[in-house]
Order: C-alpha cells, then sequence, then structure tokens
C-alpha cells in the first residue's frame, strides 16, 4: 500500500519551490549529462579505431560498458541519496564525471580510455536518479509527474544534438575535443549546481546503516505489489523503445533498402511524438491523476501495437511508414505514460523515493538493454519487421498485466 506523506511534507517553501522553473533548468541540465556523455562520441568511433589501432569491437566498449554503468549506477547513487542527502551526491557524481572526462583525455590506450568511460557513467548518471528524487522530495505525486515529464525531455533532445555537436568535433579537432567538451560541461554544471541545488532530503540518515538500509528498503520495495506494477511499467515502457531501438536501423536500411539518413528523419519525427507525449504530461498530470494517465497511455500503446500489426501483416513490404506511424503513436503514449510511472514508483516510500528511483532506472536499462540485443539478433534474418511488431505486442501486454498490480 502507498505509504502516507511524511509529516514533514507540510513545510515553509524553499526557494527550489518557490522559483520551479529556475529548479525545472538545472534538473534538466542535470539529466542531460548522462545520455548526453553517451551518444556525443559516437561519431568518433571509426577514428579511434584507427588512433588506437583496436579492433572495432573493442572501440565498441566505450559505448555498451558505458550503458552498463548508467545501469548499475543507479542501484547506487540513488540508495546513498538516501542516506547522505541527494546535494552531496550529485556533487560527488558531477565531480567524478569532470575526473573522468579528463581521464580518458589524458590515457594512451584503448583499454584506459574504456575504464575512464566506464567511470564517467557512474558520475554522469547522477543527474537522472537524483533528479527525480529530488522532484518527489519537493513535490506530491501528481505534481511530481508533470515535473518529471519535463525533465524527462532532456534524454530525448540530448541523443538527437548530441551526434551532430560530436561530428562537428570530431570532424574540427579530433575525438579530444569530445572529451574536453564533455568535462567543460560537466564543470560548469557543477557550478550551477552548487550554487543552485539546495538539499531537499529533509532527513538523510547519515549513519553506519547504509548498506543495511539499502536492503531493507530494497525488500520493502520489491515486496511491494503497488512498487512493483509502476516499475514494471516503466521498465516494459522502455523496452518497447530500446526494441524498436535495436530492430529499426535493419529494418529500414537492410530489409527496406532506405537510407540511413532517411531512417534519421523518421527517428526525429518519432522523438517528436514523445516529446509531444512529455508536453501532456506536464500539462495533465496534475490535474487527472498518476494512475488515470498511465492507464489511458497503455490504453494509446495498445492502439499502436494493433496498428502494428495489423499494417505489417496487411501490407509485409511496405515503406518506413508502416513501422514508424505506430511506433509514432507508442512513443506519444510513452512520452506521458512513463514519467507518470516513474513518479508512482518513487511515491511508494517516499523516505526510500532514491533507492526507488534506483531501482526503476536500472530496470529500465537493463530490460531496454536486453530488448535492444535481442531485437538485433530476431530481425537479422527476417524478411520483413513482423518481429519487430511482434515484440513490441508482447511487452504492451507484459505493461497491460503490470497495471493489474497497481492498487487505486
Amino acid at each position: 500500500m502507498l505509504d502516507p506523506e511524511p509529516p514533514q511534507a507540510h513545510h515553509v517553501p524553499r526557494a527550489d519551490e518557490r522559483h520551479p522553473w529556475r529548479l525545472l533548468a538545472l534538473l534538466i541540465a542535470l539529466t542531460a549529462v548522462g545520455p548526453l556523455s553517451l551518444n556525443i562520441l559516437t561519431p568518433a568511433l571509426p577514428g579511434m579505431i584507427v588512433s588506437f589501432s583496436a579492433d572495432a569491437g573493442i572501440v565498441q566498449l566505450t559505448l555498451s560498458l558505458y550503458l552498463a554503468g548508467m545501469a548499475i549506477s543507479q542501484l547506487v547513487l540513488g540508495p546513498l541519496s538516501d542516506r547522505f542527502g541527494r546535494r552531496p551526491v550529485m556533487l560527488a557524481g558531477l565531480a567524478l564525471t569532470i575526473v573522468a572526462s579528463f581521464a580518458a583525455l589524458a590515457t594512451s590506450s584503448i583499454t584506459g580510455l574504456i575504464i575512464a568511460r566506464t567511470i564517467q557513467a557512474f558520475g554522469a548518471t547522477a543527474g537522472i536518479v537524483i533528479g527525480r528524487a529530488v522532484i518527489r522530495d519537493l513535490y506530491d505525486r501528481d505534481r511530481a509527474a508533470a515535473m518529471i515529464a519535463w525533465v524527462t525531455m532532456a534524454m530525448v533532445v540530448a541523443p538527437m544534438i548530441a551526434p551532430l555537436m560530436g561530428g562537428a568535433l570530431d570532424t574540427a579537432f579530433g575525438w579530444h575535443a569530445i572529451v574536453i567538451f564533455l568535462g567543460l560541461v560537466s564543470a560548469a554544471i557543477l557550478a550551477w549546481t552548487a550554487f543552485g541545488l539546495h538539499e531537499t532530503r529533509r532527513a538523510p540518515s547519515g549513519g553506519g546503516e547504509g548498506f543495511a538500509r539499502f536492503l531493507s528498503d530494497s525488500r520493502t520495495l520489491l515486496g511491494d505489489r503497488t512498487f512493483n506494477g509502476y516499475m514494471l511499467v516503466a521498465a516494459f515502457n522502455s523496452a518497447m523503445f530500446f526494441a524498436f531501438l535495436g530492430g529499426a536501423p535493419h529494418v529500414v536500411v537492410t530489409i527496406m533498402h532506405r537510407s540511413s539518413a532517411e531512417y534519421g528523419i523518421w527517428f526525429v519525427v518519432i522523438s517528436a511524438g514523445y516529446m509531444a507525449g512529455n508536453f501532456a504530461a506536464g500539462r495533465w498530470s496534475a490535474h487527472y491523476g498518476i494512475d488515470a494517465m498511465i492507464r489511458r497511455g497503455i490504453a494509446v500503446t495498445a492502439l499502436g501495437a494493433a496498428v502494428g500489426m495489423t499494417w505489417i501483416l496487411l501490407e509485409p513490404f511496405g515503406g518506413p511508414i508502416v513501422i514508424a506511424t505506430p511506433q509514432l503513436i507508442i512513443a506519444f503514449a510513452s512520452g506521458f505514460m512513463l514519467p507518470n510511472a516513474i513518479a508512482g514508483a518513487v511515491s511508494v516510500r517516499p523516505q526510500a523515493a532514491g533507492t526507488a528511483a534506483g531501482i526503476t532506472g536500472f530496470m529500465q536499462m537493463g530490460l531496454g538493454a536486453a530488448a535492444a540485443q535481442l531485437m538485433g539478433h530476431l530481425i537479422a534474418g527476417a524478411p520483413t519487421a513482423l518481429p519487430l511488431e511482434l515484440m513490441v505486442l508482447v511487452f504492451t501486454l507484459c505493461s497491460v498485466a503490470s497495471l493489474a498490480l497497481i492498487r487505486k
């Protein structure tokens, strides 16, 4: 069952709450650090293969291990913020990002670069997981969903613009310029955070009970039916996106014989649909409530999955519009459903919002990575996009089943 709001929730508003848009701008910047650092290096991979005289698969680890670091770090940073407070852990994460960025600059081997990138991921993820906890500290769960929706836009915009920025820097100055840029951006956001983010955790435990407290909070959360419902809705929703990300490029370029540029255009359109959903969540969540928004989101997702399956069966050799149109419907639904599911997960036990955010983020990243990898194998020898639409349908049904766990 949902824990009641803690008594300290009724208080004189802090500066963070009196100026919500100022806080929102900071949290958007903090959230963008992780996906920006992940995607900005991708255009430089071919050059790094030559620079380090390394195998392409080894250089690819600078991305895949970064993703693994993002998933695992959320299990660590969230509980740490419950114990020591949001502000010190956020500042430490940004400082670690800066140190790892310049360590990557100084390395002379691909192994050193991979290690530096993995460490960088641990720090850069702080804004994603702790940002959600900060919002829940300050707002009730319905208002928190609206705020999370605005912040989530950063996780869509950053991957869209990061490769463009990385490509320009790599072309003009080489991959070292990208690493320097990340270090300077992280330093600027660290300074902004030091002056602009006040402590929002009402009573950090700070004692010697850290790991025991983490285990206790984790057992309580994972034993709660409602938390599992919200968490699984968020995880399966993210898995749909990662499955599409893992299969759509092969479908458009290899099966449909279209250019990668055309795929890029469709991806931007789908991303715009997701951002429109974020905008809807920001406007409607506080009015309708998170549970109503999740139910409507799953209904629209089911519509998109049904359209996708029907269309691919009727027109199996059609163009990109066959898969892009259903995904656009799903992306819009995800945009307003996902922030509400996350807000629900971190509201089940408000005093452990950091731990809840960490577990939810880990499940999103972990299940998403597995879905992308599986989709890559399933679509490899397929003559049509049917495996892609089938997997989307499966994850939709899993989301419907997860909804049953959420108590009214």
